[in-house]
């Protein structure tokens, strides 16, 4: 490879699509077989510099069979031994942080995310099962920038959103910018990719990164705010679960439609019917230059 490369491992949202329980005009679609839809795991991202060393952007409930669907990421040679060489939280979310526990066979590679992050883990011991002699956790400051190996960089930012679900109160804070919700600028030599899964705004400092970037992935959970509520699968808006819809005042497609990037949208849930080809929310979305980020999709810079 030799250049900035990632693959899409996942590109729904929490709950994958179809979503076990659901049936949703979209995940009915699923169930019935019908070609228009093709299942999706949960939100995940390899990303390589080199070829070799790789960083997973957050690891995801469906990582084991993300792992096996992407021969880059399989164990090359030896008894044991894996391409994995860190792994980069943008949040405590289950969907965010469960896979972990799929990587605890006594493989070394480091865990990398904010102190708020890292503490949120810390506070459940099943996260022990990933054994601090053989697992480094680093924590890193937003704005600071990371290196790994082969040449690849990278820096979380933050992002208006909101603390994991089971972490809220009654009322939580959808809109702040703290370390509990951060997006990540990656790069190599002039290479710039962004990846924003989780949004509840954008902001001017997002902006001048979103400015300068090749490719931005960005939170593309609902089409509409009141998705959720229309279709009886639940009763929260979108911007209440601290995710800004794609479309309507204050949407994404109305917060980037200036923006000179490659432009795809990731986690999306499965309520969306993006997620339908040929549906006329797909083809408006794609009429405004966004792609729909599919499993195994390659993005080579």
């Amino acid at each position: 490879m030799g250049r900035l490369t990632a693959i899409v491992l996942g590109s729904a949202a929490g709950g994958g699509f179809p979503q076990w329980n659901c049936r949703c005009p979209v995940c009915s679609l699923a169930w019935a077989g019908d070609a228009r839809v093709r299942p999706r795991t949960q939100a995940s991202l390899a990303v390589t510099a080199d070829g070799e060393s790789w960083l997973l952007i957050n690891a995801s409930p469906d990582l084991r069979e993300q792992l096996r669907q992407s021969k880059a990421l399989h164990p090359h040679a030896g008894t044991r031994g894996s391409p994995i060489k860190a792994v980069l939280l943008t949040g405590a979310e289950i969907d965010q942080v469960a896979g972990l526990l799929s990587l605890r066979e006594r493989e070394p590679f480091t865990i990398c995310a904010t102190a708020a992050t890292h503490a949120t883990l810390a506070e459940n011991s099943i996260f022990s099962a990933l054994a601090p002699d053989v697992v480094t956790r680093k924590a890193s400051v937003p704005g600071t920038s990371l290196a790994f190996p082969g040449g690849l960089e990278a820096q979380l930012f933050t992002v208006p959103g909101k603390v994991p679900l089971y972490l809220e109160d009654e009322s939580p804070d959808t809109t702040s910018e703290t370390a509990a919700n951060v997006g990540v600028e990656l790069s190599a030599g002039s290479a710039r990719m962004l990846v924003i899964p989780g949004a509840a705004a954008v902001t001017a400092a997002m902006m001048e990164r979103i400015a300068r970037a090749d490719v931005v992935l960005f939170d593309g959970t609902l089409f509409r705010d009141d998705e959720m509520i229309a279709t009886g699968a639940g009763t929260k808006t979108g911007r209440r679960m601290g995710h800004m819809p794609i479309d309507g005042a204050g949407g994404s497609l109305a917060a980037l439609g200036g923006i000179s990037a490659r432009r795809i949208y990731l986690h999306i849930n499965n309520t969306n019917p993006i997620l339908v080809d040929g549906s006329p929310e797909r083809a408006y979305v794609e009429g405004k230059g966004w792609e729909i980020a599919e499993d195994g999709m390659e993005i080579v810079l």
